[in-house]
């Protein structure tokens, strides 16, 4: 059995993650179908990109990893499949599946370009259902990765910024907000120092501590703790940071040490 995952901004309400199950199944019906999200906003690549690495690490090797955020679909943008040292991935080249590449050891990169492993006819407005799906099928059933197209060296990669990391601070800033309002950052918890008097500042300059767990403080006050993405969270025990502190992506994050 082969393990396929989807990501995509889609949602629950439609037919297209349902429709892209579909075609899947039809071309290999013993795959096993794992949803990491479908509730990235509409045509966010960034969040998309980031919900993908935080997901993608935990499955076993050989996983196909699908992910569908595509605001430029019927455009002049490609689609790509990539295959590292443990996975495949499969999706548009738009930076969506560029961050969880980073922390893969790439082996070969190709455009999807092989109309033999697409759903035909193919429609300009579901590449999801005509394009990725079937070549995420093919894959998953032993295709060899250089039969869906061409092979590139380059492929689009989103800029992601760097935290700064002085003696006595670091300065990040937001990156990705979860549906419970927790502020996930780019700080890295291996960055983080030990637990001690440290505080984080974020949204109107609002100190907060630095504790191992979100029930670490009272409920309804707020705390930074390292997350299970990796990176530092800022969140509010039984509440929303971001609605908190009025956090949106790009907000500055400090750490005085």
């Amino acid at each position: 059995m082969q393990i396929i995952t989807l990501t995509t901004d889609f949602g629950a309400k439609d037919w297209f993650v349902g429709t892209m199950k579909g075609v899947i199944l039809s071309l290999d019906p013993h795959a096993v179908i794992a949803d990491i999200t479908h509730e990235i906003p509409p045509g966010d690549i960034r969040a998309g990109s980031f919900a993908l690495a935080a997901g993608c690490r935990f499955f076993p090797k050989g996983t196909v990893h699908l992910a569908v955020v595509d605001p430029g679909v019927g455009g002049r943008r490609h689609g790509i499949a990539v295959q590292t040292a443990k996975y495949f991935f499969v999706g548009p080249d738009n930076g969506v599946l560029s961050l969880a590449l980073a922390q893969e050891r790439i082996r070969s990169v190709h455009r999807l370009e092989n109309a033999e492993y697409f759903l035909r006819p193919i429609g300009h407005t579901f590449h999801g259902r005509d394009i990725f799906a079937p070549a995420a099928a093919h894959l998953g059933r032993g295709v060899a990765i250089g039969k869906l197209g061409r092979s590139q060296t380059e492929f689009v990669r989103l800029r992601w910024a760097k935290p700064q990391v002085r003696r006595n601070l670091i300065e990040g800033e937001v990156v990705y907000i979860d549906r419970f309002g927790n502020a996930i950052t780019n700080i890295e918890n291996t960055n983080l120092p030990g637990r001690g008097n440290c505080h984080v500042f974020a949204g109107r300059n609002r100190p907060c501590p630095l504790k191992n767990a979100y029930s670490s403080v009272p409920s309804g006050q707020a705390v930074a703790v390292p997350g299970s993405s990796g990176f530092l969270e800022i969140a509010v025990n039984r509440g929303s940071a971001a609605e908190k502190f009025g956090l949106r992506i790009g907000c500055r994050v400090r750490v005085r040490i």
